[in-house]
């Protein structure tokens, strides 16, 4: 479970750590053209999200790998499922539908890694 867990969160950084650096890079009027979300937003709110998806994509792997305070992986992982929940509260605002199955799949990978790192396959302190 370990490795499949380990997996899990690789992947998931790797998602999020584009997508935030997308979101840094671009401008919100560019990235309004492929997210129309990005409209109903502000440009520091939008950069605001980006800084977190790049956080939470860092707290998912280094705090473990470096053995430093690995309770940041299930923190990091719940953040990802508030900042998710946001996304699918958003995109069903605007009713968008489209986009409803990458946020729940990406959800509930991240509500997997935050409950078992916190739970049955946490690191050892």
């Amino acid at each position: 479970m370990n490795i499949a867990l380990w997996i899990v969160a690789a992947v998931l950084a790797v998602l999020f750590l584009a997508s935030g650096v997308q979101k840094l890079a671009t401008s919100r009027a560019n990235l309004a053209r492929t997210m129309r979300w990005a409209d109903h937003f502000s440009t520091p709110g939008v950069k605001a999200i980006g800084v977190a998806e790049v956080l939470a994509a860092i707290g998912l792997i280094v705090p473990a790998a470096l053995g430093i305070a690995p309770i940041l992986v299930p923190l990091a992982a719940t953040g990802l499922v508030l900042l998710m929940t946001g996304a699918i509260v958003t995109h069903l605002r605007l009713h968008e539908r489209q986009p409803l199955a990458i946020n729940l799949t990406l959800l509930a990978l991240a509500a997997l890694v935050a409950w078992a790192r916190f739970g049955p396959h946490g690191f050892p302190s």
